[in-house]
Formats: structure tokens, sequence, C-alpha cells
């Protein structure tokens, strides 16, 4: 597609004051003039302990260029080469960064593509956006293994003595990663505010189509939780993909592309 070439520009912001403060690194691809204002903005958001250098990212973001449409990535505090302490992450603090970002890039228009615990946030600025009478609407949901509520739904649960014992006393606990040699850091700051930002309580009104991609041999969210989150979401335009051999990552070539199918048919 012979698209005009649209600029792809890095930029920093601050959000919170005094102590809270932390500086958000973000990429932004602006669409070019002759685009229009009425193209809604790709926006990524990403998983626990994921950047926005990852396949996925980057692809939506090439997706944005192929067809001069504006896009936007970003890193969550204490992670990629964003500021702020990791240990001090929670979605209501991460929720709070998606929404400034948002918000900083004066779209009027947004398609929240949201992997893993992305599709909490994805679901938890839909509600805040909305609650605090925030100036961009949300033009549709691509949901990558989304993983809402993923601290009450599947840590706590499954939590073994130790871990318990650890939380209480540490205010933490570790587990080891399958994607990284550092081992996955969940604190007690993080479940308890988990609890607070729930999502899977009663119905999700979006207001936009949501398409959500799901492997079946994921082994971190089940795809059992994908359709627990369909029976939150009647009243939308809802599609669910269920990929049989797809595991968490969902980042092989035809995964990409079902991604990108999905966000183009919200374009």
């Amino acid at each position: 597609m012979n698209q005009p070439a649209n600029i792809l520009a890095e930029k920093t912001i601050t959000v919170g004051s005094d102590a809270s403060a932390r500086s958000i690194c973000i990429i932004e691809r602006s669409a070019p003039p002759q685009t229009g204002p009425d193209k809604p903005v790709l926006v990524w958001l990403g998983g626990y302990r994921s950047d926005m250098s990852g396949t996925k990212a980057v692809e939506m973001d090439a997706l944005a260029a192929e067809h001069g449409i504006g896009a936007i990535r970003f890193d969550y505090s204490g992670h990629g080469v964003s500021g702020g302490d990791f240990a001090l992450g929670t979605i209501s603090r991460w929720t709070e960064e998606a929404l400034a970002v948002i918000s900083a890039s004066g779209a009027r228009q947004v398609i929240l593509i949201g992997s893993s615990m992305g599709g909490w946030i994805a679901l938890r600025v839909i509600q805040e956006a909305r609650r605090q009478g925030l100036n961009f609407t949300v033009a549709g949901l691509v949901l990558i293994a989304p993983a809402p509520d993923f601290t009450s739904e599947l840590i706590e649960p499954s939590l073994t003595e130790a871990e318990r014992r650890s939380l209480e006393e540490r205010g933490f606990f570790e587990e080891p990663s399958e994607y990284s040699p550092e081992p996955n850091i969940f604190t007690r700051a993080l479940i308890e505010d988990g609890r607070a930002n729930r999502v899977l309580t009663g119905l999700i009104e979006t207001g936009c189509p949501v398409h959500i991609l799901q492997g079946m041999k994921d082994p971190d969210v089940p795809y059992s939780h994908a359709l627990k989150l369909m029976e939150f979401l009647p009243l939308d335009d809802v599609v669910l993909t269920l990929v049989r051999d797809g595991d968490h990552r969902l980042s092989r070539p035809e995964d990409i592309a079902r991604m990108k199918a999905a966000i183009l048919s919200m374009l």
C-alpha cells in the first residue's frame, strides 16, 4: 500500500508528582496529514514484564506505517526504558500511565491492542477514561491472551504455603520465568491493588468491537479465562479466535497475521 510516510518520534512524559513521579518513554508514529483526523490511533498495551520492543508491538507499529495511521508504544514504569521501580508497579499505577500517554498524544480515537496483562489495562483504561471524562474514545479492542484480574483469578488461588508466607514476611514472592533468566516477582501491593481493579465482577460495557485472540496451549492464561471474559461482554460486538496450537506469546508469523487482520477489521 503506497501511503505517505509517517514520522516516528521518541519522547518522554512524567506521570505522577513528587516521590511518585516517573519518566515514561514513548515511541509515537504520527499519521501523515493526508490521512485526516478520523482514523483511530493504534495503542500498544504490553504484558507483565514485557516492553515496547517485543515482536507484537513492533509488528503493530509496522502495520500502522504500512497503512499511514498513527501508533503509540510505551513502556510502563519499571519496564523497558521507562523510569520507576518495577517493585512499585500496580494495575492502578500502570493504568494511570496508559491514560496519561494517550491523553498526551492528543489522539481523539484509539484502538487498544492489549497483550496478557495489557488486556486488563485496556479494560481499565476504558472504565477510567469514561469516569474521568477524558477527551478520547476507544474505537476497538484487540486482546491477545488477555489476563484481566489475573492476580485474584490466576495467582492467588494457586499460591503455595511458602509463597503466602513470603508475601506476608517479605512483601513479595518469586517464581521462575519461561521468558527470562530473571524470576517473576509478584508483590503484595500488586495483589492487593489487583483486587481493587477487578473487572470480572459485572457486565463490561466497552462501547466498541472486541476481538480476542487466545492460544489453547497457553500455559500462563488458560483459554477458559478468555471464555470467562466473554461472559462479561454480552452487550458488545465480540469475536473470540481460539488458536488450537497457540501458546501465550502468539508471536509466530501466523499469529501476527491474525493480530493484524483483527486490527484492520476495526479501521
